[in-house]
């Protein structure tokens, strides 16, 4: 192969960023702050493109006022994909900063002459992707699992559709699927793709890969071609101001059980994940009953009491006055009907379980959370403690946890993921921060190069050729 063949064939190797988005951007809602509207530019202009942006930091309104100018240039509606507690929500928004015609629709018959069309996943079915010139997928690590049904459904329904826009919480620098995934739903690369190019087995295990030493700088150049990540606005040059959160308190509480483990003389901590479902099982009343203490103790604030096991949403339920709960099979229009009401504070006691509530939902009005139930899914926890926590809150929030001295290192673990979570997030911040800035404002940190003034007098045992 001569060079002039090695060149074209590096050539048909190179990846570019696919910008098939508008090139006037025209004059956007002004209730944005600086970094929610550079974003929403930056997005409009690349027509295709992710914003991992951390919780709280505007992303319903990015993904609105992208909708409404979508909507506008090419003539055609644009639907928002939602989970269902954040579908109404969205709407308020819209109605709060001034977008017009946007709606929550069950099916297409609803959304004749609707601008933005607000539905929930599960709706899907319901609709036909071939009429929306733009979609956006909101809490979008809904696309987290390669082999997933919904991520599959949604890769196919949208892969001719114009313009999209997924928006997420910033996902983990390690969890690489996820962001293979969300590229290939915007059209970039494949997945598949993606590893080819720039991952390796990690050693013998087939299903685990490693990103390439050499690769490292060139795969997050690529992320960094149709996605933009954003913890806070101070990460990219903005001013935090409002988005300083106040305090966030843990309070631990561990219910000490005396009765022996089965089989045993004493009472063992679970070290499997049966043994620590068995021991949940088997002190929800103690667990619960600490929970009702600890509301008592503070009557007149508003609390948002998550549960894990329905026999712990059940009985809490039935034993505080005023408490509401929302289960799974409630219908569609209840659940979002206590979400909105909670918010508003006519709700008091909120129970519920963090697959319902616990991703998108802002319930900034509440400061007072108990998890009566914790599992090992740090996503899980890290996501409902968020749902208070976040811009808006000008209270401190406080977490209470409740977990039975029998199961195990729970604690331990939730704690140990969230130092491991918030180092992959900033090893993530740190590869792509300068690349996003440049992107969204045309700037980049200034460095200042380590220029010597005096000559250092080196040991003649340091310098080569010494005997």
């Amino acid at each position: 192969m001569d060079n002039s063949q090695y060149e074209k064939f590096l050539e048909r190797k190179r990846y570019t960023p696919i910008v098939s988005g508008l090139t006037d951007i025209p004059e956007l809602n002004t209730n944005m702050f600086p970094h929610q509207r550079d974003v929403t530019s930056w997005s409009l202009r690349l027509g295709r493109s992710a914003a991992f942006l951390g919780t709280g930091l505007g992303k319903s309104l990015i993904e609105i006022e992208w909708s409404r100018i979508i909507s506008s240039h090419t003539g055609m509606p644009v639907i928002v994909l939602a989970p269902l507690s954040v579908c109404f929500q969205m709407v308020r928004e819209s109605e709060k900063f001034g977008i017009e015609n946007v709606k929550y629709c069950h099916n297409s018959e609803e959304s004749k002459d609707v601008s933005i069309v607000v539905t929930n996943y599960e709706r899907l079915d319901h609709f036909d992707p071939a009429d929306y010139s733009g979609v956006v997928l909101d809490e979008s690590s809904i696309l987290k699992s390669f082999d997933g049904s919904t991520r599959n459904q949604l890769i196919e329904s949208f892969k001719n559709t114009p313009y999209k826009l997924c928006a997420t919480a910033t996902p983990s620098p390690n969890d690489y699927m996820e962001l293979g995934n969300h590229a290939e739903f915007l059209g970039v690369m494949t997945a598949n793709e993606m590893l080819s190019m720039f991952f390796t087995h990690n050693g013998g295990e087939t299903q685990k890969w490693r990103l390439k030493g050499h690769a490292r700088n060139d795969f997050w150049k690529w992320v960094c071609s149709w996605a933009v990540n954003m913890r806070t606005p101070g990460d990219c040059g903005y001013d935090d101001g409002p988005f300083i959160l106040p305090p966030l308190v843990y309070h631990e509480h561990i219910v000490k059980v005396n009765k022996p483990s089965e089989g045993m003389l004493f009472a063992m901590p679970a070290e499997t994940l049966s043994e620590r479902l068995s021991a949940r099982r088997s002190t929800v009343d103690d667990r619960v009953g600490k929970a009702i203490e600890i509301v008592n103790n503070e009557p007149e604030e508003i609390w948002l009491i998550w549960t894990n096991l329905n026999r712990e949403s059940d009985t809490i339920t039935k034993a505080l006055d005023g408490a509401v709960e929302v289960t799974g099979s409630d219908i569609p229009d209840y659940k979002a009907q206590c979400a909105l009401e909670f918010s508003d504070g006519w709700i008091k006691r909120l129970v519920s379980k963090s697959s319902i509530f616990g991703f998108g939902s802002n319930f900034q009005s509440c400061s007072h959370m108990i998890h009566i139930g914790v599992t090992d899914s740090f996503e899980s926890f890290f996501q409902s403690v968020r749902r208070c926590w976040r811009f808006g809150q000008t209270k401190p929030v406080h977490v209470h946890i409740i977990a039975a001295s029998t199961e195990g290192n729970v604690l331990e673990n939730l704690k140990r993921k969230e130092k491991e979570a918030n180092q992959m997030a900033d090893e993530m911040v740190a590869n792509m921060q300068d690349l996003t800035r440049l992107n969204l404002t045309g700037t980049v940190r200034e460095v200042t190069p380590y220029e010597p003034k005096h000559e250092m007098d080196i040991p003649d045992w340091l310098v080569g050729g010494s005997k």
